[in-house]
């Protein structure tokens, strides 16, 4: 009877340990991770890049904060939009529309962790990263989530402002200011975002229709889209290379920004000859490619001390 008892005792034990991660594992989807990867990243090169010392654990802090603060917004954005998430089969196993998290208990998890984010880059850091942070989690609920998502097609060009500000908020973790040089690597990533979810939604259209929501291609139809994804990029490539023509990297960063450049404006012309749901993925998936390889040379650039372009 003993043994049996044992027995018994440990299945309850795995079965509890098993309940405990699958809920961390839930309340860690609503942090939007694969988002929050890119986030952390370029972040990261801001903090990297920035003139001044900072003392690596104070650097840490600020990538946790970044980290944490995207996070925040995430889960925020799940708990609004877990209307719209039921209905889009890419959205719909996410914990809210599911019935693994509840509504409430995932808006109290953004809450609390955005404000925490953003006392402890003041009170850590600085308060002028902490400002950025706090300005970067109330733009992209209130402005992107709730107010322009569902109202305008210009959703992404105008939302991308929250995407892009990582970068400013490492750099002035490090330096407590925003010279032109984050502000540069901002238009990189807002420049950069509307072609990227427009590939997205060029082949994900149905589903967004179904959902209400108005981006480009359920409002002004394909053609349009395809036109606006190679304008994105025409202007996408001369802009990233400015930061080798403004001094804040070398020339090995211009020659490998040029060639993504090269190589981005020849998916989306791909695409806008023809918008086949196979050309609109391979787009969608190099961008994210792009971003991660251009941010990447950066700091390789930085790190071999190649001389800058002029």
């Amino acid at each position: 009877m003993a043994g049996t008892s044992t027995s018994i005792n440990s299945r309850e034990v795995v079965r509890t340990a098993d309940s405990v991660s699958e809920v961390l594992g839930d309340f860690a989807a609503l942090l939007k991770p694969r988002v929050m990867s890119l986030v952390i990243f370029t972040g990261f090169v801001g903090l990297y890049l920035a003139p001044g010392t900072v003392h690596p654990v104070l650097q840490a802090v600020a990538i946790l904060c970044i980290a944490v603060g995207a996070g925040a917004s995430g889960a925020i954005n799940m708990w609004y939009d877990r209307d719209i998430d039921a209905i889009m089969s890419r959205t719909k196993s996410r914990p809210i529309p599911s019935g693994r998290v509840g509504a409430d208990e995932a808006l109290t998890f953004g809450v609390v962790l955005a404000c925490g984010s953003i006392m402890v880059m003041g009170l850590a850091v600085n308060w002028l990263a902490a400002s950025l942070l706090a300005f970067t989690i109330a733009f992209y609920v209130f402005v992107y989530t709730m107010w322009l998502k569902r109202r305008t097609p210009q959703n992404i060009v105008i939302g991308g402002v929250a995407g892009a500000l990582p970068p400013l908020i490492g750099w002035a973790a490090v330096s407590g200011s925003v010279p032109l040089d984050p502000i540069v690597l901002f238009a990189i990533i807002f420049i950069w975002t509307p072609p990227h979810f427009w590939a997205l939604s060029l082949y994900r259209s149905g589903e967004y229709q179904a959902a209400a929501v108005p981006m480009l291609p359920v409002v002004a139809g394909r053609r349009e889209t395809q036109n606006q994804i190679l304008i994105y990029s025409l202007i996408l490539a001369p802009v990233g290379v400015m930061p080798s023509l403004i001094g804040t990297v070398g020339w090995g960063y211009g020659a490998i920004a040029t060639i993504l450049g090269l190589a981005f404006v020849g998916g989306a012309f791909r695409v806008w000859h023809q918008a086949s749901d196979r050309r609109c993925k391979q787009l969608f998936r190099f961008s994210i490619l792009y971003l991660f390889l251009i941010f990447l040379a950066l700091i390789a650039d930085r790190a071999a001390g190649l001389p800058a372009v002029l």
